[in-house]
């Protein structure tokens, strides 16, 4: 019998543990096929939420933020790197930190077209596998056509300043819940996980919500 979940999926398109989390969560409920009909919903969260135009160096960024030398944020790259070939995921060059608050304020928009999770996985592809820039209006336009979004309809909710105040709500919710990294999933409202999980660990995670929701 197939049994429905929600899985809310709380992320930032700048996150390259986001992009591997999600390939790893979408490749453990392939494994459960007819035993789960899951739907994922997307919800905002911002890494660097003060990023001016331009965004900044990644090794300048991630030098302020954590204290990381060049050397060891390659090493941590190429890590990085491999677990998404791992799951599916390929990352490329990534020079750049970006705003993402456009990009979040899309997302809500493709959510109400039903386009959400196919968007969010344009957008991961696009900055992490494309090293282009997420905050560029063009570049948002051209990943919602790429599924199947009206490109001007993007383009207006672009340019208008539409559903601010919505992303902006839905991240204070999550933060007063106690998120505070990402990824955090949470499976029918009430099982928490965190960090871009194995395969194995999803499919662990999936079977037991859905075992528990049986009793």
């Amino acid at each position: 019998m197939t049994q429905p979940l929600r899985i809310d999926f709380v992320s930032d398109i700048a996150c390259p543990w986001c992009a591997i989390g999600l390939s790893s969560l979408e490749r453990a409920l392939e494994r459960l096929g007819n035993e789960v009909d899951a739907q994922i919903v997307v919800h905002p969260f911002e890494l660097n939420p003060q990023m001016g135009p331009g965004g900044e160096a990644i090794v300048d960024y991630l030098g302020k933020k954590y204290g990381r030398t060049p050397e060891q944020i390659a090493e941590t790259q190429a890590m990085i790197g491999e677990r998404g070939e791992s799951v599916g995921f390929t990352f490329g060059p990534r020079t750049h930190v970006y705003n993402t608050f456009d990009g979040h304020r899309l997302l809500h928009w493709a959510g109400i077209e039903g386009r959400q999770l196919p968007l969010k996985l344009a957008l991961l592809r696009a900055y992490h596998g494309e090293g282009k820039d997420p905050s560029d209006h063009e570049v948002l336009v051209e990943a919602a056509r790429s599924v199947g979004l009206d490109a001007d309809a993007a383009r207006q909710v672009l340019q208008s300043g539409a559903y601010a105040d919505e992303v902006r709500a839905e991240e204070a919710q999550y933060q007063s819940m106690g998120i505070q990294s990402v990824p955090s999933i949470i499976f029918n409202g009430r099982y928490l996980v965190t960090g871009g999980q194995p395969v194995d660990a999803f499919e662990q995670v999936v079977r037991q919500v859905l075992a528990e929701a049986q009793t």
